[in-house]
């Protein structure tokens, strides 16, 4: 899952012509060939004045971008993939401001780009599910008050934490806050977060305990 580290030169070197590109999602949409989303036929014709894939058996007509993070988009895919590399390597978020320049499309363009990737990459998260050997924990989250300190302190979020443990260093992480550390909540947590049948390590609290 995750992804090794590329720099740009390399990614402009893969990447950097439409045909690259093309080729690129070609692969990843059809990695047996194309098949038609209608029929499922695997015989088509190409119609090179609009780009379009024909399936010769029932005719339906398909692009190599639709239903994609690329649908019915007037961008060079070029500049799909230099954005897509900008924003997922720029840690502290870049602005669409700053993409426009970059690629050289209006502010409003690559606004909308910017939130199509970044729409894209949550889900892309969402659906991911922790694995192999997992650490998971509890933590109060929240400001200083008087009276009862660590758990059941007044003013303080629980918060359920789950990560993925590497030979080096840690993998992903998945958080959740809760409203009490409970047998139900912490079950819940781990059901969608990991996938089944991964080996747990958590300390001794009982609340945790219990649903191992």
């Amino acid at each position: 899952m995750k992804m090794p580290v590329v720099s740009f030169l390399e990614w402009q070197k893969k990447f950097g012509t439409e045909k690259a590109c093309v080729k690129t999602l070609t692969n990843v949409r059809w990695p047996q060939g194309f098949q038609c989303p209608a029929c499922g036929s695997k015989k088509f014709g190409f119609i090179t004045t609009r780009k379009l894939y024909q399936c010769s058996h029932c005719r339906h007509q398909v692009s190599i971008t639709a239903d994609t993070l690329f649908h019915a988009t007037k961008i060079p895919l070029v500049k799909w993939f230099w954005a897509i590399y900008l924003t997922a390597s720029d840690k502290g978020g870049i602005s669409a401001l700053r993409l426009s320049k970059h690629i050289g499309v209006s502010w409003l363009t690559a606004r909308s780009v910017l939130k199509k990737i970044r729409t894209a990459m949550a889900h892309r998260v969402s659906i991911y599910r922790l694995q192999k050997l997992i650490e998971f924990d509890d933590v109060f989250v929240g400001g200083k008050l008087a009276g009862k300190r660590g758990r059941g302190a007044a003013g303080k979020k629980p918060v359920l934490v789950a990560v993925e443990t590497r030979t080096k260093g840690a993998g992903f992480v998945a958080m959740q806050a809760v409203d009490t550390i409970s047998k139900k909540t912490v079950r819940n947590f781990l059901t969608f977060h990991l996938k089944a049948g991964q080996n747990v390590k958590t300390d001794s609290a009982g609340c945790l305990m219990k649903v191992f």
